[in-house]
């Protein structure tokens, strides 16, 4: 036994105390290969998962420097068969290979026969091999490399792809270099991806996660298409690159509702691709108007199905997924792991915090209480309206006009899901509202007229959580979401932990009602927050100052 902060037991679970004095130290180094499931005061419990440690080996962990980090912070003894485990669950990633051969093409190669067998019986790989090559190489159908990567996956044998890519058609991007240099993180991050060839940079809002997207465009020199979550962020994302890089605004097109313009840098919003008509997607021609030599992936953790079909044919494209969590509601962290690729590089929230480049945040949970009236309509109401009830009480109108009060000399955004509570917000705070059906051209004027200072407060629907550059906002009040969705979580934060406030503490409210499902919900979503180090503090309504 000695005294580290750590407890390591044979369900896979790991107990990391808090309050010890080699806590943080801990937490960084498990951060690469086990993943955080609870997180309240005192104790926080990670999990070890095969995904979790194979991601670690993508990024270039062995097994002995895990197991080496486990036994060092351990208080007690670490159990033999855990160990076991995790070097036998990371030695599964990479014998199988993808790799190019000069006479067949693309093969499956394999440095341990049985599982070669193995896997050539699955039903979940029939139809994507071809003839079988020697003992231990089999042809890959082209078309296959995605669909076989996730396949492989899932059978619990990830495949180490190196059949390398195409480099696309040339076209010289540089970045500019007036008045700014990358960060050191921003760097290390362009660079882990453009070694490893593929995959996924996480890293917080507000952190330059586009300048990320244009170092690697700087290392491919490359066509580049670059897929977004709206128009608003193309038109942003267009900007910087103007702003950031050698490339002129005739070299990049926006391909979007309202545009249809193919560049050699071209935007495309995912909306638009996976528009379907009479079951077909006729935007997806896009993907083969240009040799691309780079696929850029905005917001990764919101990719949609059609999205992932498509990108399993893209295999042989470089590409690049950002975002500042890698959790999906719908759980398909998997699928993003085999088809865009593993975790490339990982910056914790408050890291970058401590080196200035993002805000601290104060986060506060204030409760509400429903009246005695609106109890009893939640009680009697079906389970799926009960949310609905708990977050548009018109309780949090009133807490949600004093903390605007408390914050007059501040940017405040307030933020919400249901549209006629954002209404009746927007009314009783005389403030401008941002929805889903505010024209684009409308969304831009009130964004630019928040940044220059000429609006102070703006309420807004989810449309404002993803890619929306916001830096000067300081506050921000949350009335209701997506049900608990920590992703959103992530991007409601992020647009407040932008540099520029002169030391100024950002303020994240969340307005919740207790004992109902709107508190239950609540809770999942501090997951996100604790997850990032952050603490947050409950008060109730009525202790606000007045």
């Amino acid at each position: 036994m000695n005294d580290g902060p750590l407890i390591v037991q044979s369900d896979k679970t790991l107990l990391l105390e808090i309050d010890h004095e080699r806590a943080q130290d801990c937490r960084k180094a498990i951060a690469p290969f086990a993943e955080l499931e609870r997180s309240p005061e005192h104790i926080h419990t990670y999990r070890l998962t095969p995904l979790g440690l194979w991601n670690a080996r993508a990024a270039g962990h062995d097994a002995e420097q895990v197991v080496d980090t486990l036994l060092e912070y351990s208080r007690y003894a670490v159990p033999h068969a855990l160990l076991v485990d995790v070097a036998e669950t990371m030695a599964r990633y990479g014998r199988l290979r993808l790799e190019k051969h000069p006479v067949h093409g693309l093969t499956l190669a394999s440095t341990d026969r049985p599982v070669l067998e193995e896997v050539l019986r699955a039903k979940k790989v029939q139809g994507m091999l071809g003839a079988r090559i020697d003992d231990d190489t089999v042809v890959v159908h082209a078309s296959e490399r995605g669909n076989l990567k996730q396949a492989l996956l899932k059978l619990g044998w990830p495949a180490e792809d190196f059949a390398g890519y195409v480099d696309g058609e040339a076209h010289p991007i540089d970045l500019a270099q007036d008045g700014w240099t990358l960060r050191d993180y921003q760097r290390d991050a362009a660079d882990s991806f453009w070694h490893g060839g593929s995959g996924v940079v996480v890293l917080p809002c507000g952190a330059g996660k586009t300048i990320v997207g244009a170092a690697a465009m700087a290392h491919a020199q490359a066509t580049t298409l670059i897929l977004v979550t709206n128009t608003v962020s193309a038109r942003q994302w267009k900007d910087e690159l103007v702003k950031r890089t050698s490339l002129t605004e005739d070299e990049i097109g926006e391909y979007s509702g309202a545009v249809k313009e193919i560049r050699p840098v071209t935007i495309a919003t995912y909306q638009v691709l996976t528009l379907k008509r009479k079951g077909a997607y006729p935007h997806l021609e896009l993907l083969d108007a240009r040799d691309w030599g780079l696929i850029v992936y905005d917001e990764v953790h919101l990719l949609p199905a059609p999205i992932f079909r498509m990108t399993a044919d893209l295999q042989a494209r470089r590409r690049i997924g950002l975002t500042a969590t890698l959790v999906r509601e719908d759980g398909r962290e998997g699928d993003v792991f085999s088809l865009i690729g593993p975790k490339r590089y990982d910056a914790p929230w408050k890291d970058i915090e401590s080196q200035g480049w993002i805000a601290p945040a104060d986060c506060v949970e204030v409760r509400v209480t429903l009246p005695n009236d609106e109890r009893i309509v939640y009680a009697t109401s079906e389970p799926e309206e009960r949310y609905r009830i708990a977050s548009c009480t018109a309780e949090k109108t009133r807490v949600v006009q004093d903390l605007v009060a408390q914050h007059a000399n501040q940017p405040t955004l307030v933020i919400g899901q249901y549209l006629e509570q954002l209404d009746e917000l927007a009314a009783a705070l005389d403030a401008p509202v941002i929805k889903g059906d505010t024209s684009v051209k409308e969304r831009q004027r009130l964004f630019e007229a928040f940044r220059s200072g000429e609006e102070r407060l703006l309420v807004v629907s989810k449309v404002a959580n993803f890619s929306i550059d916001l830096p000067d906002a300081e506050v921000a009040i949350q009335v209701s979401g997506s049900f608990g969705s920590r992703q959103e979580e992530a991007q409601r934060l992020g647009r407040l932990l932008r540099p520029g406030h002169d030391g100024k503490v950002a303020r994240f409210y969340t307005v919740v009602s207790r004992d109902t499902v709107d508190a239950d919900f609540a809770q999942n979503r501090q997951r996100f927050l604790a997850e990032q180090g952050y603490a947050y503090r409950i008060v109730d309504a009525e202790d606000l100052p007045a």
